[in-house]
């Protein structure tokens, strides 16, 4: 089937009551015996925001967002894929593919959407497609092992195809960065140039650029760092996704603090997420985990595809953006041994590593600057 059908997202109130029942009932681990995040996310924050969950948040007024936006969904390679699509009202729009990662959802680019497909200077605009991952948020999970990051790549190079889109640029962080270099070799004849804010490079790009700058150093150690302290849930999602699963599809709670604990790690938010995300934005990404229940099949990517290092070089046009919090830092020289055509390296003043939904304005600023010299 090649069918492209509209997709509407109208949850059953019954399942927005029963989120509400099981936050109610939640039993409570004792509280961390330290007073920081170095046990986890502590159980005072994650009481407070599931106590707002409960209460307060409006699960109404983010459905209708992703509605607005247009919503569908397509058969690709037998999985039902999701996307959000919005065209713009500018001739000469570059179709631009968003992808995101894990914890986040497409609900991390609703920000910047509006910003690329209506700009205030036409020759910026884009049309932009931003697809939900096999196993994440609206899409299909696979119901067979097989789903990872190149097949996935071919998958939407189909979309794009599919969409009418005969060139295009692409843009990933996380595993949206691993798939859109996948991308690059892929369909590299469509593409019009990738971006990217993250990027896993292999010991070869390091290796050959020899003796390590003071900053290469930094970032090799704040890699070491993350290794030695923050990769649990890695190894977790990476061997045993199955088991992680059933607490996750179960306990709302436990998916909260699954995703909310990256928020504090992972963005520039001072010590608390809060500080770049609103509550409502945390929970919206949340629930496009909760609703659909893909606390198993977002995990599994990582057993399908974590610890892949390609180093073949990659020739289409690249642009990459870092933004100081990322959890992996890399410098322009290691860049340049895979993206060998890197023609936009830029270092930002603050952000993390959800780009686009810590810093939404950045993010658009970046890509415009890129894709400027591509369209």
């Amino acid at each position: 089937m090649s069918d492209v059908l509209p997709f509407t997202l109208e949850v059953p109130q019954r399942e927005l009551d029963d989120l509400r029942e099981r936050l109610a009932r939640t039993r409570w681990p004792e509280r961390e015996t330290v007073g920081d995040w170095s046990q986890g996310i502590p159980l005072a924050y994650v009481q407070d925001l599931c106590g707002y969950w409960t209460e307060a948040y409006d699960w109404r007024r983010a459905e209708a967002a992703l509605n607005a936006i247009g919503q569908f969904r397509t058969e690709i390679d037998g999985l039902g894929i999701h996307f959000l699509h919005a065209r713009s009202p500018h001739e000469g729009a570059l179709p631009l593919l968003l992808t995101h990662g894990w914890p986040g959802s497409v609900v991390e680019f609703l920000k910047v959407i509006g910003p690329l497909v209506d700009p205030p200077d036409a020759a910026d605009a884009f049309h932009v497609v931003c697809p939900s991952l096999p196993g994440y948020g609206f899409s299909d999970k696979p119901a067979a092992a097989g789903w990872g990051v190149p097949r996935i790549a071919e998958a939407w190079a189909e979309l794009m195809r599919r969409l009418g889109y005969e060139r295009y640029g692409a843009q990933g962080g996380d595993w949206g960065a691993s798939v859109t270099m996948a991308l690059a070799g892929a369909d590299a004849e469509h593409l019009a140039g990738i971006h990217l804010n993250m990027a896993v490079l292999g010991r070869a790009a390091i290796e050959a650029a020899g003796e390590p700058t003071p900053e290469e150093r930094a970032a090799l150690e704040a890699v070491a760092a993350f290794r030695a302290t923050g990769t649990g849930y890695s190894k977790q999602q990476s061997t045993r996704p199955q088991t992680l699963g059933y607490g996750l599809v179960d306990s709302p709670a436990a998916q909260c603090a699954w995703i909310v604990e990256k928020f504090w790690a992972w963005t520039d938010c001072d010590g608390d997420p809060a500080n770049v995300l609103t509550r409502d934005e945390m929970l919206d990404n949340v629930m496009l985990h909760w609703l659909p229940a893909t606390g198993a099949s977002s995990a599994r990517l990582y057993w399908e595809s974590f610890g892949m290092r390609p180093e073949e070089p990659i020739e289409v046009p690249a642009g990459f953006s870092v933004f100081p919090k990322e959890i992996f830092p890399v410098s322009r020289r290691w860049l340049e041994h895979r993206l060998r055509d890197l023609r936009h390296y830029n270092v930002l003043d603050r952000g993390g590593h959800f780009a686009a939904f810590e810093q939404p304005a950045l993010f658009v600023d970046e890509l415009r600057t890129f894709f400027s010299g591509l369209r």
